[in-house]
């Protein structure tokens, strides 16, 4: 017995070196050149390049944060399973290639504003595991320290998170606004999902925008069902990108991380030059539900969700392409798979035993850069002092 337990402390113990070093003397390729989806186009005469070129440090970067932001959300659906994490919460999975690919194509000066299907870009855009998931179980170490919830995380040029169907795209046309009149060559990306496409407020965006030649990329998120409708019951033109009538569009495959960047790139120096928006259509997929209350299944079938698990998944596409092409190992992806788990796994930890925030941080942050004053309670004897 002695004997066979110290066999298996052997191996634990020599399995991890041995495989760094399988990973270590493995013959990589420093870059390969790939072939993508060539983009459907609207009022344009030329797109995005039908070939991007993948370096082996950008594959590696972008499987990480891609696992990363998969496994954030499957930890949130249990810590919402157990109760942690309370009211509205919405998945992203099977999404991944649009966040990343999208944060890929852009200036890190650039902006950038969503729905309630945030956590991704929030993660994207510099937040750590641990202050999103903290944020959704409500504790101070949270990103809003506890007060922003699922719908609304904000970081330095990520404005939300923002709980009203479609209202954040005016908002985006704002922050665009403000590009433009600071002169300072920077660019708002501005997402909405197939749900909010409908609403005459996203046109009016796009006519503002394109009337004063706003560096704004609409970006609709086409997961084929907003709650559980799926588009072709929701919209007499599914083509969202021909959308903005006189505004130029790309229809991309949103299940790419290559082919979004690619097409974010090109959106992005589109708008820089001065000729005003753009629109992107994002075809994916989410395997979720719409939220935390939908089961997925009602609308649509099991048979269906495993097929595009198994054909078009973000991740697995991105895996095939790196190993493939030399760019990594298997035995190196996953090492990165355990490493993330690990990280996730101590995110939820530290989500769960932070402290909630104390009452009277309600009456903080009102202003960000105010002398302190009195905000009133629920009666008129409870007083919350505000500081920014």
């Amino acid at each position: 017995m002695l004997a066979a337990a110290v066999s298996r402390v052997w191996s634990g113990v020599a399995q991890k070196p041995a495989t760094r070093v399988l990973v270590a003397s493995y013959n990589y390729s420093n870059d390969a050149t790939l072939e993508i989806k060539r983009c459907g186009l609207h009022r344009l005469e030329e797109g995005p390049p039908v070939t991007a070129v993948l370096t082996r440090e950008d594959g590696l970067k972008y499987y990480r944060m891609m696992q990363t932001v998969r496994r954030m959300q499957l930890k949130a659906d249990q810590l919402y399973k157990q109760k942690f994490i309370r009211g509205f919460c919405h998945l992203c999975d099977g999404q991944e290639a649009c966040y990343v690919g999208l944060k890929a194509g852009i200036n890190p000066t650039d902006h950038i504003i969503t729905a309630y299907r945030a956590h991704s870009l929030c993660y994207a855009y510099g937040l750590a595991v641990q202050s999103i998931l903290a944020e959704l179980t409500g504790r101070r170490g949270g990103c809003a320290k506890g007060k922003g919830g699922s719908m609304h995380m904000y970081t330095k040029n990520f404005y939300g998170g923002n709980g009203i169907v479609g209202a954040q795209v005016p908002l985006g046309a704002g922050i665009a606004l403000a590009c433009k009149y600071k002169g300072n060559d920077e660019i708002c990306l501005t997402l909405y999902g197939d749900g909010a496409a409908n609403q005459g407020q996203i046109f009016e965006a796009y006519n503002m925008a394109a009337l004063w030649k706003l560096p704004c990329v609409f970006i609709c998120e086409n997961n084929r069902y907003g709650m559980g409708t799926s588009v072709e019951r929701a919209s007499a033109s599914t083509d969202y990108y021909k959308r903005g009538n006189f505004i130029p569009g790309l229809r991309v495959d949103g299940m790419d991380v290559l082919c979004v960047r690619e097409a974010t790139k090109f959106a992005a120096d589109y708008c820089r030059s001065g000729r005003g928006p753009i629109l992107m259509e994002l075809q994916t997929y989410r395997y979720h539900g719409h939220s935390m209350s939908d089961p997925g299944i009602s609308y649509r079938t099991r048979e269906e969700i495993q097929n595009v698990r198994s054909k078009s998944d973000p991740i697995m596409l991105l895996k095939d392409r790196m190993v493939n092409n030399k760019l990594a190992s298997i035995e190196e992806l996953k090492e990165i798979d355990v490493e993330v788990r690990k990280e996730i796994d101590d995110a939820a930890q530290f989500a769960t035993t932070d402290p909630e925030p104390p009452l009277e941080e309600l009456g903080h942050h009102v202003y960000s850069n105010n002398p302190p004053f009195e905000v009133r309670g629920a009666n008129q004897w409870i007083k919350f002092k505000s500081i920014s």
